[in-house]
């Protein structure tokens, strides 16, 4: 049964950054995982870690770095056990919301600074001047966007992208909620 997440960021997006889910999943593989498949084109592993596989973090640089290498893309990489994932499920502050494509998840490779905290709550506040319904919500690794008017349309949601993905901030990577979803349903 699948022990990790890996989530790329930007792969597959507009014809840019291509990499084939066959070729993720054999770069998984030599890396030494086993119980490697893929979720859509979008860069979703689910893998278990090889024994003796350092933490969540060193997987993840492991293997942004092999994806450079070997497949000639820069993606940042973030890597969550299944037991993470299956907390931020269940910790979702907007359990409410019928519609999945209404919440994401953005993923984080740490906790937000206080800097990072401050910087989403500003972008949070402005967008409720302007009357939006959006709003995010981070616990720990986790930034629960919450875009009840759509995610395509949310100011909120653009802010927040840019905010996050900042060099400064470490790496993040957005994924629906009906994907987290199912990238825990895949982890058994």
């Amino acid at each position: 049964m699948p022990t990790h997440i890996a989530l790329l960021r930007g792969i597959n997006l507009g014809g840019r950054n291509k990499v084939a889910m066959a070729d993720l999943r054999a770069l998984v593989t030599g890396l030494g995982h086993t119980d490697v498949s893929t979720y859509i084109q979008s860069g979703n592993v689910v893998f278990t870690a090889r024994p003796g596989a350092p933490d969540t973090s060193a997987i993840a640089d492991e293997m942004a770095t092999a994806i450079a290498s070997d497949l000639g893309v820069k993606s940042p990489v973030v890597v969550l056990t299944a037991s993470e994932l299956s907390e931020a499920v269940a910790a979702n502050p907007f359990g409410d919301e019928p519609n999945p494509k209404c919440l994401h998840a953005v993923f984080r490779s740490g906790p937000a600074s206080q800097d990072l905290l401050d910087r989403i709550a500003a972008a949070v506040d402005a967008v409720a001047a302007k009357g939006s319904r959006d709003s995010a919500i981070p616990a720990g690794r986790v930034l629960y966007l919450h875009t009840p008017d759509g995610f395509g349309n949310s100011d909120l949601a653009k802010a927040l992208l840019r905010v996050t993905a900042s060099p400064e901030s470490g790496t993040g990577t957005a994924r629906n909620w009906a994907t987290t979803l199912k990238l825990l349903s895949l982890c058994g």
